[in-house]
């Protein structure tokens, strides 16, 4: 590989540095996401359980705090308390409570489940790009061994060792940066969308406790 990289020209030397910046950058949003969702998905359920177990919301509120160390599941209660700070006469207080309700837990929903999606873009792109980056250097690496066989009326193997060595090692660079890239984004998927349906669950289950109780929000 090294001895590869030695011979490539400038474009052969920019494929195999995109290729390093994509397989650096995939894996340091796989390592920490996987230790991120973890934890999101071993202290969702104790901070939800911990959540019903509340005397009141007061309560409800300081037991988010301790259980939902990676602050998922109380960003929704704070949001749906936070209605009775809005100004009156506004439109932020239009309609009745159960609408209010809805308003503000699908904003605070939507900027968790944000959170939740982070990294997944550059997955993707890594997971579909990576191949054909590599298969550019390995057109470019073809390329010049078919130039060096022209050149030369009388053909030898060191003519087109190391332009073939070049083309192999960016197939096998794009293949290993772009296998972990996918594996990680359908694996960190299938977490998320489990994810996503434990919390809309929850915000749909608040949603209603406050609307029906008639409880004060802000109480």
């Amino acid at each position: 590989m090294w001895q590869a990289l030695a011979q490539a020209d400038t474009l052969g030397r920019g494929v195999a540095g995109l290729l390093l910046a994509m397989s650096v950058a995939s894996w340091v949003v796989i390592l920490w996401k996987v230790w991120w969702l973890r934890r999101v998905r071993r202290g969702l359920p104790q901070a939800v359980a911990a959540f019903w177990q509340a005397a009141d919301l007061d309560d409800a509120q300081r037991r988010l705090e301790g259980f939902d160390a990676t602050r998922v599941a109380l960003p929704l209660l704070l949001a749906a308390r936070a209605l009775d700070d809005a100004p009156a006469h506004t439109l932020a207080v239009a309609g009745d409570r159960a609408q209010q309700l809805t308003r503000v837990l699908r904003d605070a929903l939507h900027a968790v489940l944000a959170r939740l999606q982070y990294g997944q873009v550059l997955l993707a792109t890594v997971g579909a790009t990576a191949p054909f980056v590599g298969l550019l250097g390995t057109v470019w690496g073809v390329y010049h061994a078919l130039t060096a066989i022209g050149m030369d009326e009388g053909f030898r193997i060191e003519q087109v060792a190391g332009p073939v060595g070049e083309a192999l090692a960016m197939t096998a660079a794009g293949l290993a940066v772009a296998i972990p890239a996918v594996l990680a984004y359908n694996v960190m998927g299938r977490w998320i969308a489990t994810l996503e349906a434990d919390l809309e669950g929850f915000a749909r289950d608040l949603r209603e406790l406050l609307a029906s109780q008639r409880w004060s929000v802000g109480a």
